[in-house]
């Protein structure tokens, strides 16, 4: 393990600072998912402060797959990338790998999000912008933990009986 990545509290488990940074960033995530869909099930319009267009983004046919609003399927990926942080914060290097698919996933469907709003609804909704910019951030913090170098210059990897996960993550 690398010291610079964790801290450690006496006998309490290390917490790997990349997958408990994730966390927090998918609780933000999370909050602009739920916010999203309660706005959709109580039928009130979303206020746009910073851009105009969320109302037709939101209220556009891509708003919902099978009756139910892509921000509540949001709200489930977050949920899970929260989850899969936090053991992965904890040490679970198996649920770190499953993390990054995560972000793959949900970093592929936002970018197609984006084109839709920008090519086909011509119109962008900041709660939106803020889930791409989420989603973004998660993978990126996956990114570093793959690629950033440890202390000696080389890519190293850990072996446990939990699989293999970059040296510089826990």
């Amino acid at each position: 393990m690398n010291d610079s990545d964790t801290e450690n509290h006496g006998s309490s488990p290390s917490i790997a600072r990349l997958p408990a940074a994730a966390a927090v960033v998918a609780l933000i995530g999370l909050a602009d998912s739920v916010y999203l869909t309660v706005h959709h099930f109580t039928a009130e319009p979303v206020p746009c402060s910073l851009i105009e267009g969320c109302e037709k983004v939101l209220t556009s046919g891509y708003a919902e797959v099978f009756g139910i609003p892509l921000a509540a399927y949001g709200a489930a990926a977050y949920f899970a990338a929260f989850s899969l942080a936090v053991l992965a914060a904890y040490g679970d290097r198996r649920m770190w790998k499953l993390f990054g698919l995560q972000t793959i996933l949900m970093g592929t469907f936002s970018a197609w999000l984006l084109y839709v709003q920008a090519a086909i609804i011509g119109a962008f909704c900041q709660f939106c912008l803020l889930s791409a910019i989420t989603t973004f951030t998660l993978y990126l913090l996956y990114l570093v933990s793959v690629f950033r170098p440890t202390g000696n210059g080389s890519n190293s990897t850990v072996e446990s009986n939990s699989g293999s996960m970059p040296n510089t993550l826990l």
